[in-house]
């Protein structure tokens, strides 16, 4: 059994990345001053917040229909089965979109929703590719995905209010008051959806508050990962690499006695970046049983 293992960009895995891992990326699209690009094809990070940083009008899509079904009928000439991972369903409906098409293909697609994103949406890609190793078919590896979705968190501090104004999560007056104060949110992904978690007055408290928090979820949240060494951090950025560097070095100092290494600094997916803005940096924890 032959089961292929598609995601799209939104995991934050390159085209590059994909051909070495032997998994499929699909390149998510964007609108930029009404002309569409897509991600690590005809744009580049770099590009990308040139772009946005410069006043460009920066908005999000999704891959057509059409583009999908071709991939997997491409795919399906090689491989038997293939499980697709697109990003949470709490934040787009590339989810619905793919499994409303899966109904085709005879049980031969399964569409997961992971409910993830970014960092940790690629640590399900890398599971799948383990599972499907392993000679697992599509429909198993869909339900242990389904089933360890839940068991991540990522903590996000943001350096602008400005995108969260722009695309109507806070008012004009609030923005500028947080800007004022200089407040600085550090947003939460538990599961589905994106959402606030706390406000900081300063860089400094702001990683010290996902720090914390990241304890507490494996105190509580995840004891038995915790217990059983079976977790893995990350740290994800918006183009600010330096900075992300440096707070890696200050997690692995604040879990020590836990003995918790970092495993990679990766840039968050331009999809997050397009609303919360460049300048972020998150911290994640996500279940890392298979590998």
């Amino acid at each position: 059994m032959k089961v292929a293992i598609v995601t799209d960009s939104n995991s934050g895995i390159t085209q590059a990345e994909a051909k070495q891992l032997g998994v499929f990326a699909i390149p998510m699209p964007f609108l930029i001053d009404g002309e569409e690009y897509y991600e690590d094809i005809n744009l580049t990070q770099e590009q990308f917040y040139q772009k946005l940083t410069g006043g460009s009008e920066v908005s999000t899509s999704q891959p057509s229909l059409y583009e999908v079904v071709e991939l997997w009928k491409e795919i399906l000439k090689t491989y038997d089965q293939i499980v697709h991972i697109p990003m949470s369903s709490g934040l787009s409906a590339s989810y619905d979109t793919a499994l409303s098409a899966s109904k085709e293909f005879d049980g031969k697609v399964e569409v997961v929703d992971n409910k993830r994103i970014s960092v940790t949406l690629k640590r399900a890609v890398i599971d799948a590719l383990t599972l499907s190793k392993q000679n697992k078919p599509a429909k198993e590896i869909r339900e242990y995905l389904e089933k360890t979705g839940p068991q991540s968190s990522i903590y996000i501090m943001l350096s602008t209010l400005k995108y969260l104004k722009k695309g109507g999560r806070i008012t004009p007056a609030a923005a500028a008051i947080g800007s004022f104060l200089k407040i600085k949110p550090v947003l939460q992904i538990q599961g589905a959806k994106l959402d606030k978690f706390c406000q900081v007055i300063n860089y400094n408290q702001g990683k010290t508050r996902m720090i914390d928090q990241i304890r507490k979820d494996l105190t509580t949240r995840f004891p038995d990962l915790l217990e059983k060494g079976q977790f893995v951090m990350d740290i994800a950025h918006t183009n600010c690499e330096d900075k992300a560097l440096v707070f890696k070095q200050e997690v692995e100092a604040a879990f020590a006695d836990l003995n918790v290494k970092v495993n990679v600094v990766d840039p968050l997916s331009l999809s997050v970046a397009c609303h919360i803005g460049d300048g972020a940096i998150a911290l994640t924890v996500t279940i890392n049983e298979l590998n």
